[in-house]
């Protein structure tokens, strides 16, 4: 399953930690859950969850005011340099986009769709070529983990999301007992990923997706979005007005792409019709149906913060290096405020977003779970963490390295260059902070004597430099 492309819903755009080099995220770009301006879903506390009760919102990384027109395509090639997003090529497929649209009509029929609906559903589309800078902006700034963690999980969130809790808890005890989730999960991704039905998005997704399928470097699979997308209005389940949402198509309080619509959506309260817009049961239920498929263990927790000890070996941080929770406690790693792990066979990994400096953290296979729902580490930990405080948890016991300043794209695209120069780094420098950067700066670290935690700072960056 792809990266699943809908909003984390605060202005900060794209997740550049999906590989774990780096405590940094990217702000003003892409983001893996990319967003524009919309208004809410839920209905408020305590009304019945029926359909079309609540406009809907959100907040981008640089808001319009309500109305005000989104800005134009640039008219520039993409920064991805793909021969598909040229402005030329561009050009002649936006020119041929009806053309494009018509002739998937076989495939739409194939997939019982009728011919009235298909004319009924396409007819008027036009491209929205916005999406092309959207799909191929380069982050410039970052925030950091901490940052990050600060602005999705607060005291007014949480607040919401206890009141969420509440005010639905006759859905949330069912999808509990019927599909053993944790309830704290979904809400917390109920929250982040749109404050709680305030920040969903506002293009249509048949018109976004349809762009994407005709348009651009990925037109294979936003074809199989759009079609899937179709066959949802097609079958009632939604309307075309519900189904408004990211740029990538991505709609609903929880962010649903449409091929995920299909593998999870339930008709939890029997009305006929998936609804995971407006209509609570469906969308709590639909939630829980996609974590449990992905392998959600109940009554287990996604993780443990640790305490680590003096001259640990970061090499064993790693993803690939799961160990039992007993094998950790004998290389002395220990949970912060000193209770012991309450089940100490359990498999997990160690996590260091921050490097020797900050906090660890034991990743169980739950974690694993909700890094399947979005693949980047920093969005997992605030799904986590949120859950955690919402159940009354306390906040993280050990401090972050708030003192580190983070990298700007063009300091990360030297360190990757000055890591490929000596040797560490074999791929293509690009300014975002993967998995291969981590194992580089691992390698250089472990050249100069230092702890090699993979951790992307200014200090490893003028040790490069030589300085």
């Amino acid at each position: 399953m792809m990266a699943r492309i809908g909003t984390v819903a605060v202005a900060l755009g794209a997740l550049v930690l999906a590989g774990g080099a780096s405590a940094q995220i990217s702000v003003g770009g892409a983001p893996l859950k990319p967003q524009n301006a919309a208004t809410g879903s839920i209905p408020p506390a305590n009304q019945p969850a029926h359909p079309g009760l609540v406009p809907r919102a959100i907040v981008q990384a640089q808001p319009t005011a309500p109305g005000t027109p989104a800005p134009p395509w640039s008219g520039e090639d993409g920064a991805s340099g793909h021969p598909l997003m040229t402005a030329s090529a561009i050009r002649e497929a936006a020119a041929n986009f009806s053309t494009c649209v018509a002739a998937m009509w076989p495939d739409a029929a194939r997939r019982n769709i009728t011919r009235a609906n298909f004319e009924r559903f396409t007819a008027g589309l036009t491209p929205d070529l916005r999406i092309m800078d959207l799909m191929d902006s380069q982050p410039e700034f970052t925030k950091s983990i901490w940052d990050y963690l600060d602005i999705l999980v607060n005291d007014n969130r949480i607040a919401k999301g206890r009141e969420v809790l509440v005010n639905y808890k006759p859905q949330f005890d069912a999808v509990e007992k019927l599909y053993g989730v944790d309830r704290y999960i979904i809400a917390s991704i109920w929250g982040v990923e749109s404050n709680y039905s305030t920040q969903m998005g506002d293009r249509s997704v048949l018109q976004s997706t349809a762009t994407l399928a005709c348009i651009g470097r990925r037109q294979k699979y936003f074809r199989d979005e759009f079609l899937s997308a179709l066959e949802i209005v097609n079958r009632g389940d939604l309307r075309p007005e519900q189904m408004r949402g990211s740029w990538a198509g991505a709609f609903g309080p929880t962010q649903f792409m449409p091929t995920a619509f299909k593998r999870y959506a339930v008709d939890a309260d029997g009305d006929g019709r998936r609804d995971v817009v407006d209509d609570a049961a469906d969308l709590i239920a639909s939630t829980a149906n996609n974590l449990k498929k992905d392998g959600w263990q109940s009554g287990q927790t996604w993780g443990f913060e640790v305490v680590l000890p003096k001259g640990f070996d970061f090499m064993l941080a790693d993803r690939a290096r799961a160990m039992t929770l007993a094998q950790w406690d004998h290389l002395g790693v220990r949970r912060a405020g000193g209770q012991p792990f309450p089940h100490p066979a359990e498999k997990a990994y160690l996590l260091a977003p921050a490097g020797a400096e900050g906090p660890g953290f034991l990743m169980l296979q739950n974690f694993r779970v909700i890094m399947k729902y979005n693949p980047a580490e920093a969005y997992a930990m605030a799904i986590g963490h949120f859950a955690d405080r919402l159940r009354g948890g306390a906040p993280f016991i050990q401090p972050w390295p708030r003192q580190e300043r983070v990298l700007s794209r063009a300091e990360r695209l030297e360190l990757q260059q000055l890591l490929a120069q000596r040797g560490f780094y074999r791929g293509t420098p690009d300014g975002q902070l993967g998995g291969m950067t981590r194992e580089a700066l691992r390698g250089f670290q472990a050249s100069i004597g230092t702890p090699a935690d993979g951790f992307a700072s200014s200090d490893m960056l003028e040790k490069l430099r030589g300085r």
